[in-house]
């Protein structure tokens, strides 16, 4: 077994991941820049290093730097948590290249799925259904001939994109050329890479996304899925498992498609596969070679603890559960808490003057926040994340709805009331969204 994680990471997941190595007795280095050195999980680790500033590319994203902390501390091992450097290849094979263990998928896994061609390519190959969409990337001379030849509107996209960005719809023929020429501009100045290839825009679909863990032997499973329709510009705001839209065949029936595909492939670790799911199908988008922000769902609904299981994997201790054991049970609502405005989302860091997390039967918050803690302005507004479960989704959105009026976030601005709203709504009750419905919603004026 690993016996020293050094986390690389900061927030929430630095805090989860931590409390998952001491559960494990497992001894924890956390490091962080010099605007964390409050931080929860830095007070908390047995030791942490300041590994610089606060831009995130000085610290954060300074492999040399993290790596210098592995050796200084004795740290056998590296969670990277989710963002920064939790889906780089480079990372992983410098890790490798110094006897770390990288808490993750292979450095040629993470290469696979990284770019978005190949990781298309691949699916396709794996049995894994797929947008219809270009071979590869698309030229400026070939992008009117490809967009016929699938019927639009049609979605350009990053071959190395995320988050939404170097992404654009040309609903016709018309509107080819400027959201062609816009998703490169964007996606250069992104990531410093302007190719896109282009799929079939998908009008109403959901966001549908499995979970899926291996061993790096050839052993797979899938944890059923997480429903993520409810987005502001491709960034998820609530997610819950399972999800509305699915019958238990459905979701048996993918969550097998993806656990097969992840044999084949001799997958290691934890892996999300993400696709739109519309009129019954679903097509395959992404890959996440990486622990989810919204994996706590899957938790509440299967009582197994992934990072848990990241570790084990990791130390070549193989999977804890076949798929025949894995029992899902209840439903489960996350709800993502930033530091931003409710309506405008415009970030607000500061100082928390009073903060005070609910509690009860089925309630969990993943946060790193405490009264008098001052969120730094250089970082993702997520401060924290509210998770609730219940026997049914309705027992589910009964407690979320009391959770929430107990829930007191003070001296800064959070999406807490954005969440009182949607908990109140038919459509929400219902189940009945798609991935457009909420940015719709917020379009609205906001109410007298």
């Amino acid at each position: 077994m690993i016996s020293k994680v050094l986390i690389a990471n900061r927030g929430e997941i630095a805090l989860r991941v931590l409390r998952a190595c001491k559960e494990l007795g497992i001894a924890t280095v956390a490091v962080h820049s010099t605007a964390d050195a409050d931080a929860m999980h830095v007070r908390l680790a047995d030791e942490s290093v300041c590994i610089g500033p606060p831009p995130s590319r000085e610290s954060y994203l300074n492999i040399h730097q993290i790596v210098a902390a592995c050796e200084i501390t004795g740290a056998d091992a590296v969670h990277p948590g989710y963002g920064f450097l939790s889906e780089n290849a480079k990372f992983a094979d410098i890790l490798d290249a110094h006897g770390i263990t990288f808490i993750g998928p292979t450095a040629e896994h993470i290469r696979i799925m990284g770019d978005k061609i190949t990781a298309k390519q691949t699916a396709m190959e794996l049995g894994i259904p797929v947008v219809p969409g270009s071979d590869g990337e698309v030229k400026p001379e070939t992008a009117l001939d490809t967009a016929r030849e699938i019927g639009f509107p049609v979605l350009i996209k990053a071959t190395a994109g995320g988050g939404g960005r170097g992404m654009k719809v040309a609903q016709t023929e018309d509107d080819l050329e400027e959201a062609f020429n816009t998703a490169r501009s964007e996606a250069a100045a992104a990531f410093g890479n302007d190719a896109v290839y282009m799929e079939k825009y998908l009008g109403k679909p959901r966001h549908i996304e499995i979970q899926v863990f291996g061993d790096g032997m050839g052993n797979a499973i899938h944890l059923g899925e997480r429903d993520c329709s409810l987005q502001r510009r491709h960034q998820k705001v609530w997610e819950e498992a399972n999800s509305p839209a699915l019958t238990v065949e459905q979701r048996m029936e993918i969550g097998k498609v993806c656990a097969e595909a992840m044999k084949k492939l001799k997958y290691r670790g934890a892996g999300t596969i993400e696709f739109l799911y519309e009129n019954g199908e679903f097509y395959f988008i992404e890959m996440n070679t990486r622990l989810q922000v919204e994996h706590p769902v899957t938790e509440a609904i299967t009582g197994i603890d992934l990072v848990h299981e990241q570790i084990r994997v990791a130390s070549g201790n193989g999977l804890s559960v076949t798929q025949d054991e894995v029992v899902f049970q209840g439903h489960a609502i996350e709800c993502r808490i930033n530091a931003e405005d409710p309506r405008t989302f415009v970030p607000s860091p500061g100082t928390i003057t009073h903060f005070h997390a609910p509690g009860g039967l089925g309630v969990r918050v993943d946060s790193g926040a405490y009264a008098g803690y001052r969120i730094p302005p250089y970082y993702d507004s997520l401060i924290g994340k509210l998770i609730v479960h219940g026997r049914t989704r309705s027992e589910c959105m009964m407690r979320l709805r009391r959770v929430l009026d107990e829930f007191v976030i003070d001296g800064i601005k959070t999406t807490l009331p954005l969440f009182q709203d949607l908990i109140n709504n038919d459509d929400i009750a219902k189940g009945d969204y798609d991935i457009h419905w909420l940015e719709h919603y917020l379009a609205q004026p906001a109410a007298e």
